[in-house]
């Protein structure tokens, strides 16, 4: 099955090493990020330790620090950092022509881990 990438923002409309939030109907926002390089990612936004908004946290690299404890989550990933421990889940991106897009049956699809 081939994904259906929906147009979400143009990359210049997401701060350079920010984000910005995609509202999901079912709950569980998505924080898409802008590094220095202007990769995009996309991630669930939420920590994996005790649910913070990623999307308020600080980029650096290809990281974010949960503005609620500091942790540090692998934007590629969203795994956190040793000595922490935890996922949340990510979403695939495609930039096209300067356009972000995400896949919209995974945006469907991928639930808010529960506990998170």
């Amino acid at each position: 099955m081939s994904a259906r990438w929906i147009p979400i923002c143009r990359v210049e409309d997401i701060p350079v090493l920010g984000a910005r939030v995609v509202a999901r109907p079912q709950g569980g926002d998505v924080a898409v990020f802008r590094s220095a390089q202007d990769k995009v990612f996309a991630l669930l936004d939420r920590c994996p330790h005790k649910g913070g908004p990623l999307s308020q946290g600080i980029v650096f690299g290809e990281n974010v620090a949960c503005p609620l404890h500091n942790w540090t989550i692998g934007l590629a990933d969203g795994c956190a950092h040793a000595p922490d421990e935890g996922c949340t889940p990510r979403f695939a991106v495609q930039v096209e022509h300067g356009v972000v897009r995400l896949d919209a049956d995974e945006l469907d699809r991928v639930a808010v881990p529960e506990g998170a």
